[in-house]
C-alpha cells in the first residue's frame, strides 16, 4: 500500500510536530526505515539521532537509494520532501503506523510487560487463543533479535499479519521499547503486566525510571485497558493510578496448587487448571493469562483448554532429560536476581531431599550492578554454585564472575565453585549430582550463541546439558 506523505505529517501528534517541506506534489511512500541500506525508491528515511550515529548524516546516501520523503529535526539542504518532528524517534512509530495503514486497529493486539514472564505468559495467552479459534502470532524473545522490534519493523510486521489473515496479536513490550518509543503508533486492546524487578538500570539508572517506562503502556495513549499483578507492589500502584479501565489477578486467585517438574495445576473460578510447564513461578504466568483472556471476553472453560494444550516454552523451566534420568536438569531464562530466586525456589519445590544446584553467569556490557545480587541469590537459594560466562561480551569473564562472587556471604563460599568455560561448568555440575537432585542451569535459556568479544558463537545449554548427561552415564534424552 501507498500513504501521501501529508497523510504521513498528519499522523505525526501534534506536539511533535514543527513543519512540512515540499510536501506538495511529492509522490506517495511505500514503506519506511531508519536504516539508509535499507531503503528502496518511494521510501520514507527517519534521520534517527542516536547515541554514536545521527540519521541525518546518512540523508543523502538515503535520498540517493530513492527515498522520496525525510522525517528529520533539522531541515537538510536536499531536494526531498521533509517531516520536520522535534524527536524523529517518538514520532516514527506513529509515521511507519500510518505508512502501513494502521494495520494495530484491524488487529486484536496485546501487550505483555514485566521484568519477568513476559514471554511464558505472551506463550500461554498465544495458546488460549488459539483455542478460542483466533488464527494469532506472537511477537517476543522467541521471535526475533529483540524482545520488541523496531518501530518501523514493528508496523511492517503487523501489516504482513493483517495481510495473512491473522486475528490477533499478542506481543512482549519491553521496557526498552517504551522508552524508546518503539511501540508508538500501535494500539493495545489489553496490556498485562507481570512484575518489577531490579533489570535494565544501564538504561533506566532507577528503579523508578524503570517503571515509569513500565507504566507509559497502561496509558489511553496506547491501551484501551489493562490487567495486573496484585501481589507485586508496583502492580498495585498500576492498579490504583493507571488512567484506563484496570484489572488484577493474584496467587490467591488460585486453590488446591500443585506442581512437578513438568507441570503445574491449580482450581480458578471452578475449573481445574493443568499447564504442561513445570515450575511454582508459572503458576502466576498461567493466572496473568487467565485474567487476560477474560479482559477479551474469551469464556473461561475455553482459556482452560488452551492452557491445557500449551506445548513447553523453549528455554522457560525446560527440562532436559528422560525418564530413567535419575536426575532433573532444568534450563530457564532467569538473568536477574528475583528470577535467579523465584527459579530456585521452583526447583526446591521439587527436590525432596536432593540438592538444588545451580549454573549461573553474568552478561557482559550490561546492568554491573545487580551482578553480586545475583551471586547471593544463587547462593543462597541453592546447595551448590557454578559461578561461570554468560554472554561476556567485550568484558573479562573472570572480571565478571568476580563482580558476581563479590556478593556470596563467607558462609555459603563452601558450596562455590568457579568455572569460566560454560559447557565445562555444565557438565561438572551434571557429573556432580546425585539421585533426586536438580540441577539448574540459569540465564540463557533458548538462546543458541555465546557472545564473547563482537562474536556470536554456538552455543546451546539444552544440547550441552544432554551430553553431559550422556557423558555421566546417564541416557541422553531426545531433543
Amino acid at each position: 500500500m501507498t500513504t501521501s506523505p501529508s497523510a504521513l505529517a498528519e499522523a505525526v501528534p501534534e506536539a511533535l510536530r514543527r513543519e512540512t517541506v515540499d510536501l506538495a506534489g511529492a509522490p506517495p511512500v511505500v514503506d519506511l526505515t531508519h536504516d539508509s541500506r535499507q531503503v528502496r525508491p518511494g521510501w520514507a528515511f527517519a534521520c534517527v539521532v542516536g547515541d554514536t550515529l545521527d540519521g541525518h548524516d546518512f540523508a543523502e546516501g538515503a535520498v540517493s537509494a530513492g527515498a522520496s520523503l525525510l522525517l528529520v529535526e533539522r531541515q537538510l539542504a536536499l531536494d526531498v520532501a521533509q517531516i520536520v518532528v522535534t524527536d524523529v524517534r517518538a514520532a516514527m512509530g506513529h509515521v511507519a503506523a500510518a505508512v502501513h495503514g494502521e494495520p494495530a486497529t484491524r488487529l486484536r493486539v496485546v501487550g505483555i510487560t514485566g521484568t519477568n514472564g513476559k514471554t511464558t505468559t505472551t506463550h500461554l495467552l498465544g495458546s488460549i487463543l488459539n483455542a478460542a479459534g483466533l488464527a494469532e502470532r506472537r511477537l517476543g524473545t522467541l521471535s526475533g533479535a529483540r524482545t520488541t522490534p523496531e518501530a518501523p519493523d514493528l508496523q511492517r510486521r503487523l501489516a504482513g499479519f493483517v495481510r495473512e489473515g491473522v486475528d490477533a496479536v499478542v506481543m512482549e513490550v519491553s521496557s526498552h521499547a517504551l522508552a524508546l518509543h518503539r511501540v508508538a503508533g500501535t494500539r493495545f486492546e489489553v496490556a498485562t503486566f507481570t512484575n518489577l524487578g531490579r533489570d535494565h538500570l544501564d538504561l533506566h539508572e532507577s528503579m523508578e525510571a524503570y517503571f515509569r517506562a513500565k507504566a507509559s503502556l497502561f496509558t489511553p495513549e496506547l491501551s484501551n485497558s489493562g490487567v495486573t499483578n496484585a501481589d507485586d507492589p508496583y502492580g498495585r500502584l498500576l492498579l490504583d493510578a493507571a488512567a484506563i479501565p484496570m484489572r488484577s489477578y493474584a496467587s490467591d486467585d488460585a486453590q488446591d496448587v500443585g506442581v512437578s517438574v513438568d507441570h503445574h495445576r491449580f482450581r480458578w473460578r471452578g475449573h481445574d487448571v493443568r499447564v504442561p510447564i513445570g515450575g511454582r513461578f508459572n503458576v502466576m504466568n498461567s493466572l496473568a493469562a487467565l485474567a487476560t483472556a477474560d479482559a477479551l471476553g474469551i469464556d473461561p472453560s475455553v482459556a482452560v483448554a488452551g492452557l491445557a494444550d500449551c506445548p513447553p516454552v523453549p528455554g522457560r523451566f525446560e527440562v532436559i532429560g528422560g525418564p530413567d534420568d535419575d536426575i532433573s536438569v532444568v534450563v530457564d531464562y532467569a538473568h536477574t536476581p528475583d528470577g535467579i530466586v523465584e527459579l530456585l525456589g521452583a526447583a526446591r519445590n521439587l527436590t525432596g531431599t536432593g540438592r538444588v544446584i545451580v549454573v549461573f553467569g553474568c552478561g557482559g556490557d550490561r546492568d554491573a550492578d545487580k551482578r553480586p545480587l545475583m551471586g547471593a541469590a544463587a547462593a543462597e537459594h541453592a546447595d551448590l554454585v557454578f559461578a561461570t560466562s554468560d554472554n561476556p561480551r567485550n568484558e573479562d569473564p573472570m572480571a565478571i564472575i568476580d563482580a558476581a562472587v563479590e556478593g556470596i556471604e563467607e558462609r555459603y563460599r563452601g558450596g562455590l565453585v568457579i568455572e569460566p568455560d560454560r559447557a565445562a561448568a555444565i557438565g561438572a555440575a551434571v557429573a556432580t549430582a546425585r539421585k533426586g537432585d536438580v540441577v539448574v542451569i540459569a540465564g540463557k535459556g533458548h538462546e543458541t550463541t555465546q557472545t564473547i568479544g563482537d562474536v556470536a558463537h554456538p552455543f546451546d545449554d539444552r544440547v550441552v546439558a544432554r551430553a553431559a548427561l550422556a557423558d555421566a552415564g546417564r541416557p541422553e534424552a531426545s531433543p
